[in-house]
């Protein structure tokens, strides 16, 4: 009994549904969009995203059998509005999403993750007509139509006992892609390609699927024929245009990524868009536009959220090919730029842009540390990258033991086929002596730029390289390192006296050594010897006057004039202190050729600050 009531009220629902129909016959237009696939596929067709493909989602069965039929309106990307009336008769029909089911061709080898329902679907067996009549496509006020493609699928699989059919008043049909099957390489007979009807025989099997086009018709009639389980769907075409980026090198920064778009040039709408994504150097899933209507765009690349790199730091060429050959449009060619007013594509173009973003080169010089760290604790480094006498880059370290802080110059951008020069500096009291010294480049970019491997080497980076090199310094074991320097002073001269004295013969000057101990050793008791050779420019004797001076930190030696200066007038330089044995005849006497100094005691080591000491002597220039 409950069974019968329930058949009644369906039955008294679908006659109220119909008269319902019947006094709405003038249906308003239902608003909807289309959408692209989001993914190829393993079996979709290379051009997968410059269909459009039409959401039914609003499709009312009943109202689409009356008299008057189902008014449609679809905003398309690029802003036309497409118009048509849909009147059904035959086996009922719903929409469906996309996959239909587990064994159709479309959504599950090919034009994956289409949005919507944009599937024609049967729900009971029999034969099902659509007429889609009155196809009308309004343009945005910055376009025309003069032509466009009206695309026919089939939106399920067509088996054994099966068919599909597709009627056009417009151009004739054009087989523009496949769907292959699940499995197998089974597909349906397809007839009438080149002709107004294009026919589908069904296959046993899993099997594939057909995409045919019509240009500008404005009716279409398609044919049903399942067992309760068939489907068609409908895409729109004019021209297409995808839009893609590709890093050439390397990312400057592995943050950076790219944002690449078609604009209506009118207005700016962004009609496209896509984004690069993850470390690889692309290209990436297309920013694809399947237009209905001649309108100007612009293609644009950007730098995307989250980047760390501006845009100026990429050197950005655009190149755009057409698969559509006798075609008019104007194809950029590596073109430098980021934002190009293509203009408007024409019917039938199939336009393929990539933006090749090459890095301006980049350098970065850090410092790292060996074993044991810092040799003294205030050691610190200055890294330069230098242009000639140029610094372009620089920055000094901080942090004391094996820590290292503001150990990077900033990434610089730098000129390519020019050659720059990596070396490091000592900082404060600190002396490099007291390390050994490596350094390491690696290069981002797969490069033919040769790296240097010696601290102060230089490099030629070209277009691309993103080279960052690391000097690390190992502290040598405990050491002594000495160090002396040599200056003189005017004190008078036989004409100007000690006035503004002149370095002419018989001026007397007076020269200063100065020794330093930057290891952090002390040197071995009574071993330093000073042996200054003395050009023939000047003489030394009996008034040499020896001054000692101890530095700051103190050196811990002693120094007696009695009996801690000597003289040799020997051929060659003397080897020790006890070697020294000439006695000078006079005040300044030219017999002298060497000067020879031992201070006594152990030499201290340095705690940073070198230790140090300065002797100084008088001579009279020749």
């Amino acid at each position: 009994m409950l069974k019968r009531v329930g058949i009644r009220l369906n039955k008294l629902i679908a006659a109220l549904c119909a008269l319902l129909a019947t006094l709405c016959a003038a249906s308003p237009a239902l608003a909807a969009p289309c959408y692209y696939a989001t993914s190829q596929g393993t079996t979709g067709p290379s051009d997968w995203q410059t269909y459009c493909w039409l959401d039914l989602s609003s499709y009312n069965d009943a109202t689409a059998r009356t008299a008057s039929g189902q008014n449609f309106s679809f905003t398309l990307p690029d802003g036309t509005v497409m118009s048509f009336t849909m009147r059904v008769s035959g086996a009922a029909a719903a929409s469906a999403t996309a996959p239909s089911w587990t064994g159709a061709a479309v959504g599950n080898t090919a034009f994956l993750g289409i949005a919507g329902r944009p599937i024609f679907y049967q729900t009971a067996a029999g034969t099902t007509t659509v007429q889609i009549s009155g196809i009308t496509l309004t343009p945005p006020s910055s376009g025309t139509v003069s032509a466009y493609m009206f695309v026919g699928a089939d939106g399920e699989s067509s088996n054994g006992g099966e068919s599909l059919s597709f009627q056009t008043n417009g151009g004739a049909w054009q087989l523009l892609d496949t769907a292959g099957p699940i499995s197998g390489s089974t597909y349906p007979t397809a007839s009438g390609a080149g002709t107004s009807t294009f026919s589908v025989a069904g296959a046993n099997g899993n099997v594939g699927a057909y995409i045919v086009g019509s240009v500008s018709p404005t009716q279409v009639t398609t044919t049903l024929v399942g067992g309760g389980l068939q489907g068609t769907m409908f895409a729109v075409r004019f021209a297409s245009i995808r839009l893609n980026t590709q890093i050439s090198g390397a990312r400057i920064n592995a943050a950076d990524q790219f944002t690449f778009s078609i604009n209506a040039t009118s207005g700016g709408a962004a009609l496209a868009s896509g984004t690069s994504s993850g470390t690889g150097l692309g290209p990436f899933t297309a920013a694809a536009l399947s237009s209905t209507a001649a309108i100007p765009i612009t293609l644009n690349q950007s730098m995307a959220a989250g980047s760390t790199s501006a845009l100026a730091k990429y050197r950005s060429i655009l190149t755009c090919t057409n698969s559509t050959s006798g075609s008019t449009t104007a194809m950029p060619s590596n073109v430098t730029t980021t934002s190009y007013n293509f203009g408007a594509l024409k019917f039938g173009d199939a336009v393929q842009c990539t933006f090749t973003e090459t890095p301006f080169p980049h350098l970065t010089l850090s410092k790292a540390l060996g074993s044991g760290g810092r040799q003294f604790v205030g050691d610190q480094f200055t890294m330069n990258i230098s242009q000639g006498s140029t610094v372009v880059a620089t920055t000094t370290t901080t942090g004391s033991g094996a820590t290292v802080a503001n150990a990077a110059t900033p990434q610089t951008q730098v000129a390519a086929a020019t050659a720059y020069v990596l070396a490091e500096a000592a900082s404060g009291t600190t002396t490099l002596g007291q390390y050994t010294s490596g350094m390491v480049c690696t290069n981002a970019a797969a490069s033919s730029t040769v790296l240097p491997t010696t601290v102060g080497g230089s490099v030629t980076p070209q277009m691309g390289d993103i080279i960052s090199c690391v000097i690390t310094n190992t502290k040598r074991a405990a050491n002594a390192a000495l160090g002396m320097t040599k200056t003189s002073v005017l004190l008078s001269d036989p004409i100007n006296g000690s006035t503004n004295p002149k370095a002419i013969p018989g001026a007397i000057v007076r020269y200063s050594f100065q020794v330093q101990n930057s290891g952090p050793a002390a040197v071995d008791s009574n071993a330093l010897l000073i042996v200054d050779t003395l050009p023939l420019q000047i003489a030394v004797g009996n008034a040499a006057a020896p001054i000692f001076t101890q530095g700051t930190p103190t050196s811990g030696l002693t120094f007696s004039s009695a009996t801690d200066i000597r003289y040799s007038n020997a051929a060659t330089m003397p080897a020790t202190f006890a070697a020294c044995t000439y006695t000078p005849v006079a005040a300044y006497d030219p017999a002298v050729k060497y000067v020879c100094l031992r201070p006594q005691g152990a030499m201290a080591g340095s705690t940073g600050t070198p230790t140090s000491f300065t002797i100084s002597i008088q001579g009279q220039l020749n």
